[in-house]
């Protein structure tokens, strides 16, 4: 399977994997059961996050945290479920089942959670919270307050044949002066199911591709004027601030440099979206005119 523009190898191997994998494509994440065990004990820092999906998650390393070292020891645990468990430096993931693990549950936080993690403290990419679609082959990414319409808005445009690049996490990481939008994972959940991944998607990206545009949607009254407005300066940051995603404190000073950089280069519109389904063709056609002019 591919995932954030790496090969994810399951061992043992996921039956339910059903993508194509290139054998040319030689970024290769492993993921494998631990046969060592578990040495969390060891590991003197720990940070607990929110609840999950229902669950309890904690990260744990061996040194303070901050910025990652060479070599330096991780694990992250969704508690009665599964500790995984890696070195930096390393692309492979170690994992110790516990007592209510499964194969379904490996795969949803692995692609969803755990290797957006990984890849955040292996400072290879920054993540946006944002649903995101290629329109004649550029990235577009949607940004918005929770229930604000990002699912709903990229699901719309996967319906008139728009390639999917993200769900819900994009990565996306800078390279001289481009701000590439990555794929995420092939999979895509309209709907709202605790530990789901959704279903398969064919019409997946191929790969990362520079940033076109952002579109900060803004939640509006059925019959409000569909408005696109550029955002520019303290707005624009502060918009790309709160749809920062996997937000680990001791990386703080790095994401706000990387987000500084991208106000200067990525533009930014704010949409006002009528919230009314039978509407939102007409967002999407202003959306896509809109595109054409930038």
């Amino acid at each position: 399977m591919i995932a954030y523009h790496h090969k994810i190898k399951f061992i043992p191997k996921l039956g339910s994997d059903t993508s194509v994998v290139e054998d040319s494509f030689t970024n290769e994440i492993i993921i494998r059961e631990r046969q060592a065990r578990s040495v969390i004990e060891k590991m003197a820092y720990e940070l607990t996050f929110f609840n999950n999906q229902g669950r309890d998650l904690d990260l744990y390393t061996e040194r303070e945290f901050d910025r990652t070292q060479q070599d330096q020891l991780w694990a992250f645990v969704v508690k009665d479920v599964v500790a995984f468990f890696w070195h930096s430096g390393t692309l492979t993931l170690e994992y110790i089942p516990h007592k209510n693990f499964t194969l379904k549950l490996l795969q949803y936080w692995s692609l969803q959670i755990v290797l957006p993690i990984f890849l955040t403290l292996e400072e290879r990419y920054d993540f946006l919270h944002a649903g995101a679609v290629e329109m004649a082959g550029k990235p577009l990414l949607f940004i918005a307050e929770s229930f604000g319409g990002k699912s709903t808005m990229t699901d719309f445009f996967m319906q008139q044949g728009h390639p999917m690049i993200s769900d819900d996490k994009v990565a996306t990481y800078e390279k001289d002066g481009n701000f590439f939008a990555v794929p995420s994972h092939p999979h895509h959940r309209p709907y709202r199911q605790e530990e789901d991944l959704g279903f398969f998607v064919e019409n997946f990206s191929t790969g990362p591709k520079p940033v076109h545009a952002i579109y900060e949607l803004e939640k509006s009254k059925a019959d409000a004027t569909i408005k696109i407005t550029k955002l520019t300066g303290v707005e624009k940051f502060v918009a790309l601030r709160r749809a920062s995603e996997m937000n680990l404190y001791f990386l703080k000073p790095k994401r706000f440099a990387f987000l500084a950089q991208m106000v200067g280069i990525i533009p930014l519109f704010k949409v006002t979206v009528p919230w009314q389904l039978n509407r939102l063709s007409l967002v999407y056609q202003a959306i896509a005119k809109h595109t054409l002019n930038i």
